[in-house]
């Protein structure tokens, strides 16, 4: 794994605060064992105001890069809660100084949080990544697209100093029908999953072979029918594409509690996306 080398060493004088990973609802204190960011073995424990709990582990104050490691450990925190509770996660990276200032977060920003801990109740997400052949799916279009294969036909048969405009022709060709190909197949899939889904959220696909990077929202006793729905549209597009299905996660892509400053002064947004 990487290490988090820009980070500023602990040292006798580095000032001692609160990582938090995420908001649940609970009464009674818990601890959730020795997985706290930063390597050194920090009790995962719970801070609490009127009903609702922070879930956060002792820190020094430093910032924390967002590391492979870092990640991982952020992350592992809110799986092992999410076992047992809906959990609200914090964005990578949410240090406090004080139990004070946490239990004032809660407290400033309660409604919010109660109102959107009800909406994520008993909810889960999944991620589906959708991948295809871009050469393949090239030589498919020249081989079935009348127009792309005529215009083709044309350039192969012609002097090479008079193709130009006409490759360029052809590329334009190409590009729209990959666009339109691409677009086709992510409706289809979203069709297939919508009814099994509470809600969906469209992230940017990551390099030339992805065409979706998908987020579903769903009803934890519904796990097995999304399931196996996944399996029934991948099983469907198997020669075409290739489906890496994620899950179960906090609902990361649908709540987000971020940090940031306001006229000098401390803010914070809750947001049910």
């Amino acid at each position: 794994m990487m290490t988090a080398e820009t980070e500023a060493p602990p040292s006798e004088t580095t000032q001692e605060g609160k990582y938090v990973y995420c908001i649940i609802e609970a009464d009674a204190p818990r601890s959730f064992g020795p997985m706290g960011i930063g390597g050194r073995g920090d009790e995962v424990y719970t801070i609490h105001h009127n009903g609702l709990a922070a879930v956060v582990s002792n820190t020094p104050l430093v910032v924390y890069d967002p590391t492979r490691e870092n990640v991982f450990a952020h992350e592992q925190v809110n799986e092992a809660v999410m076992r047992e509770f809906t959990v609200l996660p914090m964005a990578f990276g949410a240090l406090f100084r004080t139990e004070e200032d946490i239990i004032e977060l809660i407290r400033g920003t309660y409604d919010a949080l109660r109102d959107v801990l009800a909406k994520m109740e008993g909810k889960v997400e999944f991620g589906l990544k959708v991948n295809w052949d871009r050469d393949q799916v090239i030589a498919d279009l020249e081989r079935e697209n009348d127009e792309i294969r005529h215009l083709k036909e044309q350039i192969t048969s012609r002097a090479s100093g008079s193709t130009y405009f006409a490759r360029m022709q052809l590329g334009r060709l190409i590009e729209t029908a990959l666009s339109d190909q691409a677009d086709a197949y992510i409706r289809e899939v979203y069709s297939a999953l919508r009814d099994t889904a509470v809600a969906s959220r469209a992230n940017k696909p990551i390099g030339d072979r992805m065409i979706m990077n998908a987020a579903f929202l769903i009803e934890r006793d519904r796990e097995p029918e999304f399931d196996a729905k996944v399996k029934e549209v991948a099983a469907k597009y198997d020669t075409k594409l290739s489906f890496k299905y994620t899950g179960p996660w906090p609902p990361y892509n649908f709540v987000h509690i971020r940090l940031k400053l306001e006229r000098g002064e401390g803010a914070t947004e809750v947001i049910s996306k």
